[in-house]
């Protein structure tokens, strides 16, 4: 009978596969194996005893031993253009972060592996994808230690790696430094400086572009058209827009919308609508750019008759159109086109759209439709910070501040993280409903929890909660205790809180300090004058009327409207162009009967003193008290009003 006996010395198993997740494994490891490599596989051996048991041997006799040793194992060690394919189709696949864990295998002892130009190409893409300055380095540093030799393209790329993830110092300084540059790199380096906001520079180097290589294609008037728009130039727009025709350029889709955005943020929207008007093809995204820019200049009307005509001109509409329509029904309070655009949305396939239903639930709450905007709110399969702002802020604008709480507790639990104006939502939420120790407790988790300074508006928020409560000294102590210079917010607070609690003294201090900070807005005069008025000191009310009348600033008359069988009507204080006037007027004089008998003084409805006869029967006879008057008239009685107004400036 024979027994073998075998001794094993544990070793590692080897890889002889190249899949990506081996020689991923492989470079995850290898800085921590790298003595490993020191010694040789080929040292490590397996060995056997062997014993033969033979028939009792005679005294003195002994055991034969042998000793076998293996031949050496082979060894799979990487190449390097094994490793450099596999590089450059992690990149293809967009696994950015498992390629760069792989070139670590070249960084790591081995300064003679030899990389192409293809590889250094994938490099480039997994450095922008990633945005990670920490990574564009490595592979710079690594190209320079090598003595690689870039050709114009290579070198095209690291100059669009470092700009893309904003090292435009570097940037510059290779730019500078190329032997060889063409219109790419001149591009590549111009549209740095105009994402980075740097306007001036980037005309500079497009003049010195224009003097080397003459020359220009569409995507350098874009890139020029924006930075006239930074700019908010329109005779330089004018200017590049002139050259853009001269070049053949100008009917091209992408200068045409963006003429269209230039000419719109520079206010001359007329020159807009004639870009767009000469476009041979008006696509979705010029549509969607002359609407904006309607929208942006505060002509609703004329923004939503240019939507009804994209829609019938049988344009594709996207979600970014119907989201400009939902904010277009915002400021027109209209309802009915809002459930319209609504209806678009899910008709054209957009209902899970985290932007346009973002906006759906920015119009519900500020409407006051808190239930329609939960019901979308609840509905998103993805829901971003400014979709849980909008609905924290809709439910504290309408008095509901534990609801808006609420809402601010589930937002933390499912892991998303509040901004600044998220707090500003919340606790402005607390300051309307009176949450005073909740609002607190919210206010100090800003820095101790989440790591966010607060700012002015959120201590005008706090003042504005204090001032509710009555606690003006207390306002005014964190107006001086705040870590920064206090702001008009933050003293139009204490002002409007000194109004409400009518602390004379303290009101003519934050009053002193909004004139000497914003000398000409009209609104700060009104509170004092509001409180002036309220305390009965009506000789200083009337000082603070000529001073209005000094400056020059006068108050606007209000204006308010409402949409009756889906058709808007507007109403201004006294208003008597309306057909109904005398219906109207009527009504409104039975209302102010009947709420008297509740309690409402008629007699001290007065804002201003010294007014004459006419001014008092205007104030009777207001823009809301009108459009209510009207709609009561023209409505069913179980048909809800809904009032829009302009307030004065």
């Amino acid at each position: 009978m024979e027994i073998a006996l075998s001794l094993h010395r544990s070793q590692t198993p080897l890889m002889g596969s190249s899949s990506p997740g081996n020689l991923s494994s492989l470079g995850r490891c290898f800085a921590s194996k790298e003595r490993d490599w020191c010694h040789p596989f080929s040292r490590i051996c397996c060995s056997s005893m062997e014993r033969r048991l033979r028939p009792k041997p005679k005294k003195g006799g002994h055991v034969e031993r042998q000793v076998t040793v293996l031949e050496d194992t082979p060894i799979w060690k990487p190449s390097s253009s094994a490793i450099c394919r596999q590089i450059e189709k992690l990149v293809v696949c967009n696994r950015y972060r498992e390629a760069m864990e792989l070139f670590e295998i070249l960084e790591v002892g081995h300064n003679g592996f030899d990389v192409g130009g293809s590889t250094y190409d994938a490099l480039v893409s997994a450095c922008v994808g990633l945005r990670s300055i920490r990574d564009v380095k490595r592979v710079y540093n690594y190209m320079i230690n090598s003595e690689f030799e870039p050709d114009l393209f290579v070198m095209n790329r690291i100059l669009f790696m470092h700009v893309r993830c904003g090292l435009m110092l570097d940037a510059r300084k290779l730019f500078d430094e190329m032997p060889e540059r063409d219109s790419a790199s001149w591009m590549t380096m111009i549209g740095g400086l105009v994402d980075s906001g740097d306007f001036s520079e980037a005309f500079r180097l497009f003049l010195c572009m224009w003097e080397e290589i003459n020359d220009g294609g569409s995507r350098t008037f874009v890139t020029m058209i924006r930075a006239s728009a930074g700019l908010g130039l329109v005779q330089v727009g004018r200017q590049i827009h002139a050259c853009a025709l001269k070049r053949g350029v100008g009917d091209d889709n992408f200068v045409s919308c963006t003429l269209i955005d230039m000419y719109s943020k520079c206010g001359s929207i007329d020159d807009a609508h004639c870009v767009f008007d000469q476009m041979p093809e008006k696509t979705t995204v010029g549509w969607n750019s002359i609407i904006a820019s309607y929208a942006l200049h505060g002509y609703s009307e004329e923004a939503l008759s240019l939507y009804y005509g994209m829609r019938d001109s049988g344009a594709t509409i996207d979600h970014f159109t119907i989201s400009i329509v939902i904010r277009i029904c915002v400021r027109l309070a209209s309802l009915e086109h809002a459930k319209q655009a609504h209806a678009a949305l899910v008709r054209h396939g957009y209902g899970t759209d985290i932007v346009a239903n973002t906006a759906l639930v920015d119009f519900y709450s500020k409407w006051g439709r808190m239930r329609d905007a939960q019901h979308v709110f609840n509905r998103m399969r993805c829901k971003n910070v400014i979709s849980w702002n909008a609905l924290i802020g809709g439910y504290g604008n309408h008095g509901q501040g534990e609801e808006a709480v609420k809402m601010f507790e589930q937002m933390l639990q499912e892991g998303m993280i509040p901004n600044h104006i998220t707090f500003l939502a919340v606790l402005s939420a607390c300051s309307y409903s009176g949450l005073s120790e909740r609002g607190w407790e919210i206010f100090y988790s800003m820095s101790r929890d989440q790591k966010i300074k607060p700012r002015a508006m959120h201590y005008a928020c706090m003042i504005e909660l204090l001032g509710r409560e009555g606690l003006l000294d207390e306002a005014y102590a964190l107006i001086r205790s705040a870590p920064f210079k206090p702001t008009t917010n933050m003293w139009a607070a204490l002002l409007t809180a000194c109004r409400m609690n009518e602390n004379l003294e303290l009101g003519k201090l934050a009053a002193e300090k909004l004139y000497g900070m914003e000398p000409e807005k009209l609104c700060n005069y009104v509170v004092l004058l509001n409180l002036y008025n309220s305390s009965g000191k009506l000789k200083e009310a009337a000082g603070v009327l000529q001073t209005l009348k000094r400056k020059g600033l006068r108050m606007l008359s209000a204006c308010s409207w409402i949409e009756v069988k889906k058709q808007p009507y507007v109403f201004l204080c006294g208003d008597k162009s309306h057909s109904q006037t005398k219906e109207i007027y009527d009504k409104v004089d039975s209302l102010m009967v009947e709420i008297s008998r509740y309690g409402y003084a008629v007699e001290n409805e007065t804002l201003l003193p010294d007014v004459d006869e006419e001014e008092q029967r205007i104030l009777k006879y207001h823009s809301e008290k009108l459009a209510i008057a009207f709609g009561l008239i023209n409505t069913p009685y179980w048909t809800p009003l809904q009032i829009t107004q302009g307030h004065r400036d």
